[in-house]
This record gives C-alpha cells, structure tokens and sequence, in this order.
C-alpha cells in the first residue's frame, strides 16, 4: 500500500526556502523573526525588528566544543532606543530562552525605521458596459450582503480593462 503524500504549508516551504539565506546573510532564522513579537513584549514588539546575529570568530580557544554567543543587533525607532537599552539584560534573557541556550551575549541597537510605510492602492474604477453586466450575472444569486460586496469588489479590480504600459 503506498504512503499518500502528506500536504506541507506554504509557511513551511517558505521557511525551508528562507532559513539558509538568512542564516548566511544575517545569522538568523524565521522563527526568531516570527516570534519576535513574542520575544519583545508588547512595550518593544512594535518599534523593534531583530536585523542579524554577529558570530565571533573562531580562533581555535574557544571553551565548550568552539561556541561563543554571538551580538545581536535590533533595529529600533527612535527614542525607544534608550528604553531598549535599559531592559538589555532582561531581553537577552527571553531571546536565550527562546534558542534554549545562550545564543546572545551582547545586543547592539541601531535607531532607524522599523515601521515600513503602507501604500494605499487606489480603489478601482467602478465598471462599465459589458463588464459591469457580466459581474451582475456573476453575482445573481448571492444571498449574503457581505459576500455579495466582498464578490462585487474581487470582480471590480478583476475585470477592469487592463492598461497598457508606456514605452
């Protein structure tokens, strides 16, 4: 009897994908991003991001089996950063707890943005003609007022005349 495939998440391929690049770039992996808002608190979760671990390098003197924790470096915004930096040891302690041995000896705060601007798209035009009667008939027997402006906003931006670009 053959095995069925199991099905994977998406957040597990992308994590797969993802963990080698960050670890060579950066040190670190998506769970600790992922977790980030955990690891912070709600006073830092929301003006900190964890930006890479610097690894000491290995000169052959190392004690137990070459490892030595490594700096992390937190971006932080703005005048947070002195609160940040007083609660140090406190936060290194949850970081440490989250790997289950001690991975940070140091953190390095840098001040810069942590909150990346959201563009607004603009609403699509309402339809028109041929198009605006094709949603109607998409939406005919839709009971439910939610999902029928949920279906009539999907259809909108989906079937708006596609623009050609400039050369």
């Amino acid at each position: 009897m053959a095995r069925r495939p199991v099905p994977l998440q998406i957040a597990e391929i992308a994590n797969g994908l993802m963990d080698p690049v960050l670890a060579r770039r950066a040190g670190i992996s998506t769970s600790l991003l992922g977790s980030w808002d955990e690891i912070a608190g709600e006073e830092f979760a929301d003006c900190t991001r964890p930006e890479k671990i610097a690894w000491p390098q290995r000169d052959g003197r190392e004690g137990e089996g070459g490892y030595q924790p490594g700096t992390l470096t937190i971006a932080c915004e703005g005048a947070r950063a002195l609160f940040l930096s007083h609660a140090q040891g406190e936060l290194i302690e949850r970081i440490n707890g989250f790997f289950g041995f001690p991975a940070i000896r140091q953190i390095r705060i840098v001040q810069k943005p942590v909150v990346v601007a959201v563009r607004h798209r603009r609403r699509p035009q309402p339809l028109r003609g041929d198009s605006a009667r094709k949603l109607a008939d998409l939406m005919e027997g839709i009971e439910s007022d939610a999902l029928r402006k949920a279906v009539e906003r999907l259809g909108t931006a989906v079937l708006q005349p596609r623009k050609t670009p400039k050369r």
